[in-house]
């Protein structure tokens, strides 16, 4: 069993940052995770350092917060965006194990560390076995605060792994029985990552495993908590939707089946949200701001990728038809939601029974957005695209495979919630296009052999045409 040293830092301060400053700028560009690519950082401030391991014995653990600046992108205060600040686990070691190698950040000639190699932590079973420690007993580490459900039993010495798969965060499996998401780029305030699943969880709602524990950070600088990780329940065996449909679509199985058990499970996850928290009904007002936004996102994309031009007027329709239906005196149903829910944002386990997980929202969006009340239609939208998605991840392309899934997904939703979101298309047709207008500009930006695929759906939506 791991021990966890209960005191701050005693490496904390200038020397320490100066010292790591160098190789971090250099190593935290290329981590999956790492919001700010393509724009260099200038330096970092630290925000908080806490010594989990002694650093000056033979395997130290650092918990660091620290901030990186980068130059401001254009129209961009700094006032309006600070710089990001993000999450490390440094293990320090005077000489790395070659089963470590990959995770290496660097060698310190100056500073409190000279002498020592750093490396990111989480390779390493000793120092992810201190989390999990630390979560079993609710220990409090200087600013850190462990917390954790007592109904859930937390056994000791689960053998740790690290999820080496992409992912915007990092994830740590204990032994098959749990796994610890930890955030990297973090804010201040109530994190929909633990909040609604918590929330779920006092619903007694199957469908999000229920969080068993949860990191805190409690900073003098800052009136609110940090949400650091959460543990939840590891589906053993299960397999997320993105592969499974993939699966399915080189085997040349049909996928209905799943897309409506996958919508019938959605629709429960928003049962029990609007059950819980509270709803709100949008109208005019609210719906003039929403289009007002997709419009924005719409002329911003076509000046950022010329090849939407030609389909900006059909596009601005989508918008134009659910302004004119709010003048009208048409009202919606707002309520909180997934937020950012696709195929890979689902399980499945091996007796057939869909989860929904990673509630955390659009990372770049403000906390305060990412926890605002929205239709239904947004997550409904999410994962028709995704559908489109996997259909056309597969070669050659089954042009009837995401249209019958789209079909059976809806139909699935219906028989939990008693409402089709087919029955509302303008609106389903707005959110759509919106997200679509999101994927033509991160696939131009990032995968443009990926870029054919929203705009299959972009020259669809800009006609109004839902045959494939």
């Amino acid at each position: 069993m791991s021990e966890v040293v209960t005191h701050s830092a005693r490496t904390a301060g200038p020397g320490l940052l100066a010292s790591l400053d160098p190789l971090l700028r250099e190593w935290l560009p290329r981590q999956r995770w790492f919001a700010g690519k393509g724009r260099p950082v200038t330096g970092f401030t630290l925000v908080a350092a806490t010594e989990l391991l002694p650093v000056n014995s033979k395997l130290g653990l650092l918990h660091l917060l620290v901030r990186a600046h980068q130059p401001l992108v254009p129209l961009q205060t700094a006032a309006a965006h600070p710089a990001d600040c993000y999450q490390l686990l440094i293990g320090v070691r005077e000489t790395l194990p070659p089963r470590l190698a990959p995770a290496l950040i660097g060698h310190l000639e100056e500073g409190p560390l000279a002498g020592r190699t750093v490396y990111e932590a989480l390779y390493d079973p000793r120092p992810a076995d201190v989390l999990l420690e630390a979560l079993r007993t609710r220990a409090r580490v200087g600013d850190l605060r462990f917390e954790r459900d007592m109904r859930q039993e937390i056994r000791s010495e689960l053998v740790p792994r690290m999820v080496t798969s992409e992912q915007s965060n990092s994830s740590v499996v204990y032994g098959d029985t749990f796994i610890l998401k930890l955030l990297r780029r973090i804010v201040p305030g109530t994190n929909p990552d633990l909040e609604l699943p918590l929330v779920l969880a006092r619903e007694g709602c199957p469908r999000v495993p229920a969080p068993a524990g949860w990191m805190m950070a409690d900073l003098a600088s800052s009136d609110d908590s940090y949400v650091l990780g959460v543990l939840q329940p590891f589906v053993q065996g299960a397999s997320d939707g993105w592969e499974l449909a993939l699966r399915e679509l080189a085997k040349g199985e049909d996928f209905g089946a799943e897309a409506r058990a996958l919508g019938r499970a959605t629709a429960e996850v928003h049962t029990a949200l609007a059950r819980a928290l509270p709803t709100v009904t949008l109208g005019r007002p609210q719906l003039e701001l929403l289009v007002a936004g997709m419009t924005e996102r719409l002329d911003a994309a076509a000046q950022a990728v010329p090849t939407l031009r030609r389909y900006a007027p059909g596009l601005r329709s989508a918008f134009a038809a659910l302004a004119d239906l709010a003048a009208e005196g048409r009202t919606w149903t707002a309520q909180r939601i997934h937020g950012d829910l696709h195929l890979g944002q689902c399980l499945r386990s091996p007796d057939g029974e869909w989860s929904l997980i990673d509630f955390e929202g659009e990372p770049s969006k403000s906390l305060t957005e990412r926890r605002m009340p929205q239709p239904i239609v947004r997550d409904v939208a999410g994962m028709l695209r995704s559908f489109d998605y996997a259909a056309h991840a597969h070669h050659p392309t089954e042009p009837d495979w995401a249209p019958l899934c789209r079909a059976a997904y809806c139909a699935g939703y219906a028989e939990i919630s008693e409402v089709d979101p087919r029955t509302d298309p303008v609106l389903l047709r707005a959110y759509e296009t919106d997200k679509a207008v999101y994927e033509v500009v991160y696939e131009a930006r990032h995968r443009p052999d990926w870029l054919p695929v929203p705009l299959a759906a972009i020259r669809r939506l800009a006609a109004n045409d839902d045959t494939p």
